[in-house]
């Protein structure tokens, strides 16, 4: 994973100077170029909680943060045209209490599958490189509001967690009961990471608030729009989309 950021990082920079030297090249005065720092902050889960979560117990910050730059071009003295990059982190730690929930996991050296009710950690991390585009609109001289479609390429991943606290009914609800405990070497694991897509897309929506000459804020929600997993993966029953909100601040050059 290391590696991977490392590249990603290396490629986040080169690009940002290609896009500066192309900048200067097209001599384009009009042109904004902002570098920015910000936390994601939210979670992977589905479009409504389905009966099956009973209830979610705990969520535990992550070291979600993020990193990039844009480039925008006004098209008049309101509208414009911004893309950028991302060198990201999107992560959740929580934990439910299922009923009934449709779970493969290991118990020891044996894999179950099954109707889980009982109590769930669940760990989630993706690195990405994040390309948005995003429609622009200044309310002000000092606020600005953009919106569009983006794309990530995942370049690490992992969705495991624990199961413990319960039991799980082999096959359907009246299959056999396998109990499930609450200490190490009685709960059961499970790791879905290699079932995670490669490519997200996804739409948002932001603002941006110069309160300084060169520094300001920025608030933005990003919702994807297609499942983390493969179409092929049946495990999970339900479509898990990512779904943070991001706080950071910008400078601008």
């Amino acid at each position: 994973m290391k590696r991977n950021i490392a590249i990603a990082i290396i490629t986040a920079l080169t690009l940002s100077f290609s896009t500066h030297a192309w900048a200067q090249f097209l001599n384009k005065e009009n042109l904004e170029m902002k570098a920015r720092v910000g936390y994601n902050l939210g979670g992977t889960a589905p479009v409504g909680i389905p009966a099956t979560i009973r209830s979610i117990d705990a969520y535990r910050l992550t070291p979600s943060f993020m990193l990039g730059f844009d480039v925008m071009l006004p098209l008049d003295s309101k509208w414009g045209v911004m893309a950028g990059l991302r060198i990201e982190n999107k992560g959740m730690d929580a934990d439910v209490t299922t009923k009934a929930y449709h779970m493969e996991m290991k118990k020891g050296s044996d894999l179950i599958e099954g109707l889980f009710t009982g109590k769930i950690q669940q760990d989630v991390t993706e690195w990405m490189l994040t390309v948005p585009v995003q429609a622009t609109y200044k309310l002000s001289d000092k606020v600005m509001l953009k919106g569009g479609p983006y794309v990530s390429l995942l370049l690490d991943k992992d969705f495991s967690g624990i199961a413990s606290g319960g039991y799980l009914r082999q096959g359907d609800p009246t299959g056999a009961k396998i109990i499930i405990g609450d200490k190490e070497g009685e709960w059961a694991t499970y790791d879905f990471s290699d079932d995670m897509r490669t490519f997200q897309f996804g739409v948002g929506v932001g603002a941006d608030w110069q309160c300084w000459t060169k520094v300001g804020f920025s608030a933005d929600l990003n919702w994807g729009l297609n499942g983390i997993f493969k179409s092929s993966f049946k495990t999970v029953e339900q479509s898990l989309f990512p779904i943070y909100g991001t706080l950071g601040v910008f400078y601008k050059f």
